[in-house]
């Protein structure tokens, strides 16, 4: 059994693919797939469920939704061993499931080998970080509701991911690779325009293509946006990089 968490929720067991229906079986999966192997108190899962609208017996409810969970995964796999997937301790719930086997958790391992390689091995972790980055099939977390759990997962998993990009660029970039990355660098840039290591990345791109004028005006285009939404000026690192282009100067990663 895997699960899927960077888009919409899925169980998928061989070729069969669960979608749960109802958003507080979903909720629930992704509570406990966030943190696998390690119990989950009923009363976090409960806030989870139901925030401050509380049913009258939260913890039946609770007991009735996990049941549930376990029949449904019985009934669309055909595997009865599965629904010891979900064991029961006099703490909580707990997701039985190695780590590598729920998309967020792998792909929190694989950036965390490509971080220690990108600048020394680059040709290292570019395959890692393709891997890890193809993982994502939309917004993580999609349809599991706005609990807390799902909500700071959501935020740490977006990040992450943001950071997978700029160390992925920074690989490309330390092979030569700078044309090849303009079109992805575009719309990431476009997107999060404060973001100033992905400027950094596309200015380099640009400059190291011969196309001085477009990466000047990548800056300018940035700085005003730090003025106008933020109140800032660009920091030192881009700042930087900016004189060496005007002064024509090489680029480093």
């Amino acid at each position: 059994m895997k699960v899927r968490l960077l888009g919409p929720l899925e169980l998928t067991d061989g070729p069969v693919t669960l979608r749960l229906p109802g958003e507080k079986l979903r909720a629930t999966v992704a509570a406990l797939a966030l943190s696998p192997n390690r119990p989950v108190s009923r009363s976090d899962l409960i806030d989870e469920l139901w925030g401050e609208d509380l049913p009258r017996n939260a913890e039946n409810s609770l007991h009735g939704h996990v049941a549930r969970l376990r029949r449904i995964i019985d009934t669309h796999t055909g595997k009865d061993n599965l629904r010891d997937l979900i064991r029961t301790s006099s703490f909580g719930y707990m997701l039985s499931l190695p780590e590598n086997d729920i998309d967020a958790s792998l792909f929190c391992n694989l950036t965390r080998q490509a971080a220690t390689l990108h600048r020394s091995a680059p040709g290292q972790a570019i395959p890692l970080l393709n891997q890890a980055l193809a993982l994502w099939r939309g917004p993580a977390l999609l349809d599991t509701g706005q609990g807390l759990i799902s909500r700071m997962a959501y935020t740490r998993l977006t990040e992450t991911r943001l950071t997978a990009y700029e160390y992925l660029f920074d690989a490309e970039l330390r092979l030569g690779r700078h044309r090849e990355i303009i079109t992805e660098l575009h719309p990431l840039h476009a997107r999060y325009p404060l973001r100033e290591r992905f400027c950094e990345q596309l200015i380099t791109a640009l400059y190291r293509s011969g196309r001085q004028a477009e990466a000047l005006d990548v800056y300018h285009r940035t700085r005003r946006r730090l003025a106008d939404n933020l109140g800032l000026e660009p920091g030192d690192a881009l700042r930087a990089q900016f004189e060496r282009v005007l002064r024509r100067e090489p680029l480093t990663v």
